[in-house]
């Protein structure tokens, strides 16, 4: 099955990552990665490994960025991969067995988050869907990220992929930030009948962070995993009140946006109403002269 499948990487500025990324994937013949024009030594980690492809595109959205990656790869195949995506040695082998001649078309995988290098019990990440064909998939956009649509079954994977990401913390906040912002306007456009449990409770701007903190460390286990743990359930919480912050700046623009409009609205009328009447055209006002 491996020599069938190309792994496709999107990048930027993803030098403290990438590297341990591709010592994972010399299994394979060529790896594709669509670079985001990176100003760090990505570039020249990248050109170190001959199987790698690269090309640049500006990035926009992550769907269109990763639906651009697709129309590059040959193969059969795709394992699609994050620069901080380190494909386990029990996965490698789970993929290697798997057969070719098999109704499936995709593959979800599951993770374990990674604090400097150690995997934790658990994770607030859910599955996804890393393996599939080439033809029978395509990407949409969904919030800061992206969707994968897979036309036909899939199925799920026993082994784990890590989630090893080591970018210092102001890239963290940043995009962080910038996630927030995105998934904001997705919460704010989407009807309550359409949000998951967890959209309703982030939704209520106050609950989110302690529910986020309880989740992380009493029901995922962090609180077993020492430091490392606690660092994973602060960084969350940080992330949520980043979000509900950002909710409260957004819904409060709405309003005073609604207001200055209003205020717009109500001032064309009383214009129209104490507006001079035009030449020739009697004043309502004005009685008839009879001299």
């Amino acid at each position: 099955m491996l020599e069938k499948i190309t792994p496709l990487i999107l990048t930027y500025n993803e030098a403290p990552n990438i590297e341990r990324t591709l010592q994972h994937l010399t299994w394979a013949k060529t790896i594709v990665v669509i670079d985001s024009y990176s100003t760090d030594e990505t570039l020249e980690i990248l050109k170190l490994y001959p199987q790698v492809e690269i090309f640049q595109r500006k990035f926009d959205t992550h769907a269109t960025q990763w639906n651009y990656g697709l129309e590059k790869v040959t193969s059969e195949w795709v394992l699609s991969l994050d620069a901080d995506y380190i494909v386990t040695d029990e996965l490698i082998a789970e993929i290697k067995n798997l057969k070719t001649d098999t109704q499936i078309n995709g593959y979800f995988t599951k993770f374990k988050y990674c604090v400097f290098g150690k995997p934790l019990r658990g994770t607030i990440l859910p599955p996804r869907q890393i393996l599939f064909r080439k033809d029978k998939s395509i990407y949409i956009d969904d919030g800061h990220t992206q969707l994968l649509q897979v036309n036909g079954k899939s199925s799920t994977l026993s082994s784990y992929i890590h989630h090893d990401d080591r970018k210092p913390l102001n890239r963290w906040l940043w995009a962080q930030d910038r996630y927030m912002i995105i998934e904001v306007k997705k919460l704010t456009q989407t009807s309550d009948n359409e949000l998951s449990l967890g959209d309703k409770i982030r939704k209520q701007k106050i609950f989110a962070p302690f529910v986020v903190l309880f989740y992380c460390l009493i029901l995922k286990g962090g609180i077993i995993d020492g430091w490392h743990g606690w660092y994973y359930a602060f960084q969350r919480v940080l992330a949520e009140i980043l979000f509900s912050i950002r909710l409260i700046e957004y819904q409060h623009l709405q309003q005073q946006d609604t207001l200055n409009k209003n205020s717009l609205l109500l001032h064309k009328s009383n214009l129209k109403v104490t507006s001079p009447p035009a030449i020739g055209h009697p004043s309502p006002w004005q009685g008839e002269n009879k001299g």
